[in-house]
């Protein structure tokens, strides 16, 4: 497959041949960052891993230059730091027997550009060859730039392709924002109880994020227990562990649906629900 940059990558865990691996996709998640992927979209990871008949790829779009960084990897330069990323993913693709894992190494001022159309037609080239029947990305209430851009490129590349050729749903999950803030009935709510020891090794195989000062191992998996324990306040737990998502099928169900108005609709919704608690209670 020929992308925008000459430095991406492909890595196929199993080593099947590139047409076949891509082909066999069913779940698809499009990622800013190294991490990323494990720690969102875990509900499609866990969804194939060890069924023959659905697969999980993984697209992370940038480089991971800018990240923070301390102890042994203190004095890494942005060009060993990517490298260092890079085989933390691949390590992860390899633990959660992924079909496909791509790094696209785009910068990431390249993704916060909205002229830019490089990410687009990478995405556009990706969705083609793998037909996912359900996407993840970041959700639209995030609140890193960087994800954001990663959302709408992705929604761009989706509504660029014919409606038949589309995903069958398209979903936006939790890193720098959760959506426990959402009406229940609004919000997805995935079951990720089974498979505890891996999702917890998913993230903490990036060493160069965990111990290098951001406890992501322990803040995930904190955050899916509490999704769980606090989803409903009049019954007991439904499931160990929980991740939310918004459901953002309708924007590439229709093309004219603006993604600012649809978000700000739920915020409304979550508004009037908490006045009119006020309002009845006081």
């Amino acid at each position: 497959m020929k992308l925008a940059l000459p430095t991406a990558q492909l890595y196929i865990p199993d080593n099947a041949p590139e047409a076949d691996a891509l082909a066999r996709t069913t779940h698809l998640a499009i990622g800013a960052h190294q991490d990323d992927l494990e720690i969102m979209a875990v509900d499609g990871i866990l969804e194939a891993f060890g069924q023959p008949d659905k697969w999980f790829t993984g697209v992370v779009m940038t480089n991971g230059a800018g990240s923070p960084r301390t102890g042994i990897y203190g004095d890494y330069s942005d060009g060993e730091m990517q490298v260092v990323r890079a085989q933390e993913q691949k390590k992860a693709a390899f633990i959660g027997n992924y079909a496909a894992q791509f790094l696209l190494d785009h910068p990431s001022s390249a993704i916060k550009n909205p002229a830019n159309r490089a990410p687009v037609e990478d995405l556009i080239a990706i969705l083609r060859a793998t037909r996912p029947e359900i996407v993840y990305t970041h959700n639209p209430a995030d609140k890193h730039d960087t994800h954001i851009g990663v959302m709408l490129k992705t929604l761009a590349a989706i509504r660029s392709l014919p409606k038949k050729e589309r995903p069958c749903k398209f979903y936006g999950c939790e890193v720098w924002r959760d959506l426990d803030w959402m009406l229940d009935e609004d919000k997805v709510a995935f079951d990720v109880s089974r498979h505890e020891n891996m999702q917890m090794a998913l993230v903490s195989v990036f060493d160069s994020q965990v111990s290098g000062g951001k406890r992501y191992d322990l803040a995930t998996m904190g955050r899916r227990r509490a999704n769980a324990t606090y989803y409903a306040s009049h019954a007991t737990d439904m499931a160990d562990l929980m991740a939310f998502a918004m459901d953002l099928t309708p924007l590439i169900e229709k093309d004219d649906l603006d993604i600012e108005g649809y978000v700000r609709a739920h915020i409304e919704r979550f508004a009037r629900d908490v006045s009119g608690r006020l309002s009845r209670l006081r």
